[in-house]
């Protein structure tokens, strides 16, 4: 299937780089606001510069993906998907849930299909997790602790304002890959409890190119939750781009037979580490046969094959949706019920 991607921002680099290598889908067109910049991709990676309007009505494009900040998700989904295009956005699906709603819905009755990142939960690392907990290696899930913490992007990102707008934060920025690995793991989430708060109204860059300048802060910058899952599981979660350094891990997960050390949801690979009652330390578990590479992209090729083979494909609007309600609920310092959906 041919794709046009929309966004040839910082994030595109590693989409192009696996995706113009794949045999199950091609690289079509390329379009950004910049231009400049989708003349570049298109001059390095092969495909055509085009307009945002003229991707989006290009007959050679079935799969829209979307690569631009999280504001734009939404719109240009739907105008894509009114065309009759299928989409995979960037995470996170949308910056609300009842916009996501609606879009997933304007794809039901269209007939096409949507998809969105994280697909790292698609990579060894979390697969093999979440095969662990199926087979019972730890017997039955108690609960467990995620941590994502760091001082924020604006160290390092050239353009790092849109992180600190609505649809930022640590929650919708990095929460995707935490809350989607722990659903992919543990199954749907039922309930969450949180606190969340702004530490600093406003930050200032020390990156290049628009080092010095400052970023007014619109969102929490540190978010702590409890996620109470269908199965009976409760793990703290705690976000934040406040910390200059820690010792947490990433991801554990507890159960009645031993315990979990899960990897890095924001990459695919291991390693995966176990322990059992009677073990004297943690040892590695094998790795399922999945990407343990950066695959970036590979949740896209996943969608083509499934929309040929006529099967579900697994970074799923739904999921995606799911995902959107939970940290919805996390990053304003809710408590909330979560309606469990019934296919993620």
């Amino acid at each position: 299937m041919n794709i046009g991607i929309i966004g040839c921002g910082a994030i595109s680099g590693i989409y192009l780089e696996n995706l113009t290598k794949s045999r199950r889908v091609r690289v079509a067109a390329m379009a950004d606001l910049d231009a400049s910049r989708a003349k570049a991709a298109a001059a390095k990676y092969g495909g055509r510069a085009l307009t945002v309007d003229e991707l989006i009505d290009a007959r050679d494009v079935d799969i829209v993906l979307n690569l631009t900040t999280p504001d734009a998700h939404e719109s240009l989904a739907r105008r894509a998907v009114e065309a009759g295009k299928h989409v995979y956005n960037e995470k996170p699906l949308c910056i609300d849930p009842a916009g996501a709603r609606n879009l997933l819905e304007l794809a039901r009755r269209k007939g096409v299909r949507v998809g969105c990142a994280p697909d790292t939960v698609l990579g060894a690392g979390i697969q093999t997790s979440r095969k662990l907990v199926a087979d019972g290696a730890i017997g039955k899930p108690v609960g467990g602790l995620a941590f994502m913490l760091c001082p924020g992007h604006e160290s390092w990102h050239p353009d790092p304002a849109f992180y600190y707008k609505k649809g930022g934060g640590p929650v919708l920025d990095m929460g995707p890959y935490y809350i989607t690995a722990l659903v992919t793991i543990l199954g749907p989430v039922a309930g969450v409890r949180s606190v969340a708060r702004m530490t600093r109204p406003q930050r200032t860059i020390t990156s290049a190119p628009r080092r010095g300048q400052t970023i007014d802060v619109e969102v929490a910058t540190h978010c702590v939750g409890i996620l109470e899952f269908a199965s009976g599981a409760s793990v703290s979660a705690t976000l934040s781009f406040d910390v200059h350094r820690s010792r947490c891990a990433n991801i554990e997960v507890w159960g009645t037979e031993g315990a979990l050390a899960v990897p890095d949801p924001n990459g695919f690979g291991g390693p995966v580490s176990i322990f059992r009652p009677g073990d004297q330390d943690w040892s590695d578990a094998p790795l399922v046969d999945a990407p343990a590479h950066n695959a970036r992209g590979f949740g896209v090729e996943d969608m083509a094959v499934a929309i040929a083979e006529n099967r579900p494909h697994r970074a799923s609007g739904a999921l995606a949706l799911h995902v959107l309600d939970v940290m919805t609920a996390m990053a304003t310092g809710a408590t909330a019920k979560i309606e469990p959906p019934q296919v993620i």
